[in-house]
């Protein structure tokens, strides 16, 4: 493999992603297609631009002409691509799938008509739903939410090409993953931004979700330890080993900052929310991947990124649609 179409490339994983792939292999060459939406920036691989192994396409993966045209002359599609925020999928189900169900279609036709040698796609933990254990990888998928439902239909398909076509897959599950360039509806930018603006932080419910936290460069060497060591048509599980909760979370960005714990604003839980999540990740040890990096240590990192970078993400928080979702979402809850 050394030409890859790497769908998604935009967004936050994705885009990290790729710019850590091309710095560990001088001889691959990455071609992004991303559509864009809220959550797709091109700032988020400027220093991209001028390298010659790097190409940008605009679209979605549910384009049947554009995916064929540049999934001819590539050798693997990674599949970062998706609606992935739970909040937006409760109030827009469909949009949700028709990129994460009908768009996954898409591509794996894509790569079964051109005999690629491997088709990776990026999964969640969250098609499992919640436990109170230890998430496996043959554990029964029962997700709670459109989003993670909608994904777990992609899966499915990824599964079905496999058996029914034998086209090489790969999926990998992750679990909560963040760092620079996260999107800021998400937890972590969402808290440390409104921190840093002085305005109140809306903590769902209790606050004692569990989540399985991973930096997002730990993540990218999950994904590419799988693709190329994973068995074909095998599902892993990539975790971070970090379990907080929500609320320690949001208290330690304050404590970062600086900031009082009075800026907490308690709201109403979100609809089906997943009380924990939780990976068993063995699968992923026997090829050798375990996470690097300390969660409070990064954690602070990411703090400083934000504080860094405060141009980036005041252009998203000032833009029609992210005051729109979040006038929207969090207008009315208590």
């Amino acid at each position: 493999m050394k030409r890859f179409l790497v769908t998604g490339g935009a967004g936050f994983i994705g885009s990290n992603f790729v710019r850590y792939f091309l710095g560990k292999y001088p001889d691959y060459t990455v071609w992004v297609l991303d559509a864009l939406t809220y959550a797709g920036n091109t700032d988020n691989f400027h220093d991209l631009w001028d390298n010659p192994r790097f190409a940008f396409f605009q679209g979605r993966i549910e384009d049947a002409t554009l995916v064929d045209n540049l999934a001819r002359n590539v050798d693997c599609i990674i599949n970062f691509a998706a609606e992935s925020h739970n909040d937006r999928a409760i109030l827009d189900p469909e949009t949700a799938q028709r990129t994460n169900f009908n768009g996954v279609g898409v591509l794996l036709e894509a790569a079964r008509k051109y005999k690629h040698i491997r088709f990776h796609h990026i999964s969640t933990d969250e098609v499992y739903g919640s436990t109170d254990g230890e998430f496996k990888e043959g554990d029964p998928l029962e997700p709670n939410q459109p989003y993670s439902a909608a994904k777990a239909g992609g899966e499915l398909l990824v599964r079905a090409y496999n058996v029914t076509f034998g086209l090489n897959t790969i999926v990998t599950r992750g679990s909560n993953t963040f760092g620079p360039y996260h999107y800021p509806e998400k937890l972590i930018p969402l808290m440390i931004t409104n921190a840093m603006q002085d305005i109140p932080l809306p903590v769902y419910g209790d606050g004692k979700q569990e989540r399985d936290w991973m930096w997002v460069l730990d993540h990218c060497i999950g994904v590419d330890i799988a693709l190329h060591q994973g068995t074909p048509g095998e599902i892993y599980n990539v975790g971070g080993g970090s379990e907080r909760h929500n609320i320690d979370v949001v208290k330690g960005i304050l404590a970062a900052l600086g900031k009082p714990e009075s800026l907490i604003r308690y709201v109403t839980d979100r609809p089906g929310h997943d009380r924990r999540y939780s990976l068993n990740t063995d699968k992923m040890q026997a090829l050798g991947f375990a996470p690097r990096r300390d969660f409070e240590v990064m954690l602070e990192q990411t703090v400083k990124w934000y504080v860094d970078n405060e141009a980036w993400w005041r252009k998203i928080k000032a833009s029609e649609d992210y005051q729109s979702f979040t006038k929207k979402w969090y207008g009315d809850r208590k």
